[in-house]
């Protein structure tokens, strides 16, 4: 799933450049490239299919040459989860009808991509095996109130694999009172968003639990018309998998991962994500000469020196147009400096 707009990320990320397009830890490679190579260690290349939005189609196809036609899928529009995973499940439907399936955003960090592999195909087996939705967890660290949550069952769904538990619940970015109490707890992993089915299973839950979705989507192919296929979502529910399918199936069971994860969701993930100097900042990529300065994180162009000299607690940032540095806390106002930005630059057009 490559359609979101990391707009938490601006002005590093933007609505015409995603994180997904980004490198956002200097490796070189942007999150959308990572996630293709690493999931070559766990099936052919050509079995990989990517959603995106339409209007980034292009850069897909920029960063990943020679993909075939049915790997790029373009949503007309932004309608969450479920339609997305419905439209890529009616693609595969016609390539192969008995697939197994893993479902995995783009830009999210791994931090051991043997493991990755391994445990993919662990999944892999279990959901073949058993007719199971198994979902990928994590062991939280910390009460971390931008992530999701998932209760597990105390006993293992099997004897033979101590990691997989049956799910008892799921929960959406809880306050903080509430995240303290699920990790002390000890039965709450993260919420990583993978999922792993056979595609019987999955289309069967479609028609389960969101059928219209599962009627309207049946159809489709990787050679619908764009005009129907814009038809189709703009009457599509927009949903959550997680809400649609995954809180009410009695069928799911996570996997502990063994591979370090993070979801790169914020400024503060990012933060936590990255090694740090003596002086606890972290510079994800650009060159930083920091004087008297501590807790803060910094994301530039590779091109660009920054010096900086007295900053506490901060997010320091840009791109080729803008820089923005504000405290790590505000970073739930970057929406809104993001906005009063695009009303500062049409005002000066006008001039």
């Amino acid at each position: 799933m490559a359609g979101g707009m990391g707009s938490r990320f601006w002005p590093m990320s933007s609505y015409n450049n995603p994180k997904q397009f980004i490198d956002i830890f200097g490796t070189g490679q942007s999150m959308l490239q990572n996630t293709f190579r690493r999931l070559t260690l766990v099936c052919p290349r050509e079995n990989i299919i990517i959603v995106t939005s339409r209007g980034c189609a292009e850069q897909v196809r920029q960063q990943i040459p020679d993909l075939l036609d049915y790997q790029v899928l373009c949503e007309p529009m932004r309608r969450n989860t479920a339609p997305c995973i419905a439209y890529a499940a009616a693609v595969i439907n016609e390539l192969n009808p008995n697939a197994n399936v893993i479902v995995t955003p783009s830009d999210h960090a791994i931090f051991n991509d043997n493991l990755f592999a391994k445990d993919l195909g662990d999944a892999v087996s279990i959901a073949d095996k058993y007719d199971w939705i198994v979902t990928i967890g994590v062991r939280p660290t910390t009460p971390n109130t931008k992530y999701g949550y998932i209760q597990f069952a105390e006993q293992s769904s099997t004897l033979a694999l101590p990691m997989l538990h049956k799910v008892v619940t799921f929960t959406e970015k809880p306050p903080l009172d509430m995240a303290m109490q699920f990790i002390n707890s000890g039965e709450f992993f993260w919420n990583t968003g993978i999922l792993v089915w056979r595609l019987p299973v999955l289309m069967q839950s479609f028609r389960q639990f969101l059928p219209t979705i599962a009627d309207t989507f049946g159809d489709l192919g990787f050679d619908t018309p764009p005009a129907e296929l814009a038809r189709i979502y703009s009457t599509t529910e927009a949903i959550s998998v997680d809400f649609g399918i995954m809180e009410k199936a009695d069928n799911v069971h996570v996997m502990e991962a063994e591979f370090g994860w993070s979801d790169v969701e914020t400024w503060d993930s990012l933060y936590n994500t990255c090694p740090k100097d003596e002086n606890d900042n972290a510079v994800a990529t650009g060159r930083v000469m920091a004087y008297d300065c501590k807790g803060c994180v910094v994301h530039l162009p590779p091109s660009r020196t920054l010096i900086m000299q007295g900053l506490e607690n901060c997010i320091v940032t840009a791109n080729d147009e803008v820089m923005m540095i504000c405290r790590r806390e505000a970073e739930n106002q970057i929406a809104k400096f993001a906005s009063d930005y695009d009303l500062y630059k049409s005002k000066r057009g006008n001039r």
